[in-house]
């Protein structure tokens, strides 16, 4: 258990929406496809916004919210899933957009694909427990449009775009904000099954041997959520069991929000009420790595979840990874 509080959260959507409806037009898909398959009514995507920008106006809710400044943060951790570009970090561009002090804070990021938030905060509050910093921005910013395969209806449609950032804190002793435990369990057998083969040096951008369509996200969707059924019940009775929660005792579960299979899953097989759910894909869609702090963000903002309350974060990232991480809010 670590005395570590999330103190502070905000997000960023991009203005432009676009409905299921309009997809199905452009990817000539039959009319209600999209949504019988994925659960996804509409989701946002960029015009003019970058990953950096989107960040920064995400974490400056998240400071309003903590009642702090830029000039507070020692530590700046990117969580997402695609770098702004090549180098620097991420982190770095936002504590620059932020107006963060120059050399006041430590910028580094973490890629964990559609985990990287709750790895990030598994990580930091190690870092504030120990004493190695005082207050970290965690922030995951996805634009996930621009590598949509249009020759892939299902992941095409499934994916948004956002923003979501939470400052992290050490807990005082008369805060209930505590970090119980994370546990993130990865059967690389299904690397294959979700990946971008391109932005790497495999298929390096300059090679002539490289196509548009390895710069493109691929995912095996059927065979995943296979994989992930026979996994998930056993990884979370174990997680459960290790910080002796029951399934009953648990005030809200915020799940990464995959697709709609993943979701019914959660209380159709792993034995939570659809009470102690919070989903938004219908609206905002997967936003990969953005999609679980959102979702907190959301929840919280709604009342669904108050100080005290016992939460579960849930995801499954490429790799193929399972993730979990227990707190009290």
């Amino acid at each position: 258990m670590l005395p570590v509080k999330i103190s502070g959260l905000g997000y960023y959507l991009p203005e432009h929406i676009v409905t299921s409806a309009e997809l199905e037009r452009q990817l000539a898909i039959s009319p209600g496809w999209i949504e019988r398959t994925t659960g996804v009514h509409e989701r946002r995507y960029v015009r003019n916004e970058t990953t950096a920008g989107m960040a920064a106006a995400a974490a400056q809710r998240a400071l309003d919210h903590a009642g702090m400044s830029v000039n507070d943060l020692d530590v700046i951790i990117g969580a997402s899933t695609a770098m702004q570009q090549g180098i620097p970090c991420t982190a770095a561009l936002v504590q620059r957009e932020l107006g963060a002090p120059d050399g006041g804070s430590a910028c580094f990021d973490i890629n964990a694909t559609c985990v990287s938030f709750i790895v990030a905060l598994q990580a930091g509050a190690a870092m504030l427990a120990g004493g190695v910093y005082r207050t970290a921005l965690i922030f995951s910013s996805e634009i996930a449009s621009y590598s949509r395969n249009p020759k892939e209806h299902e992941s095409a449609a499934l994916f948004g775009d956002a923003a979501a950032a939470a400052i992290v804190t050490r807990a005082a002793p008369n805060d209930t904000g505590v970090v119980w435990r994370a546990q993130f369990n990865t059967y690389s057998s299904g690397a294959d099954l979700a990946q971008i083969t391109g932005f790497g040096t495999l298929h390096h951008p300059n090679a002539p041997s490289t196509t548009p369509e390895m710069n493109m996200f691929h995912m095996e969707g059927s065979a995943i959520f296979k994989k992930a059924l026979r996994l998930f019940g056993p990884f979370l009775d174990e997680f459960l069991r290790s910080i002796g929660w029951e399934r009953g005792e648990i005030d809200m579960v915020v799940p990464h929000q995959a697709s709609r299979h993943g979701l019914e899953y959660l209380t159709a097989r792993l034995g939570f009420r659809p009470e102690q759910v919070f989903i938004n894909l219908p609206k905002r869609g997967n936003c990969i790595a953005a999609s679980i702090p959102l979702a907190l963000t959301e929840a919280v903002q709604a009342g669904a979840i108050q100080r005290g309350h016992r939460v579960l974060l849930l995801g499954t990232g490429t790799g193929l990874t399972l993730g979990a991480l227990a707190l009290t809010f």
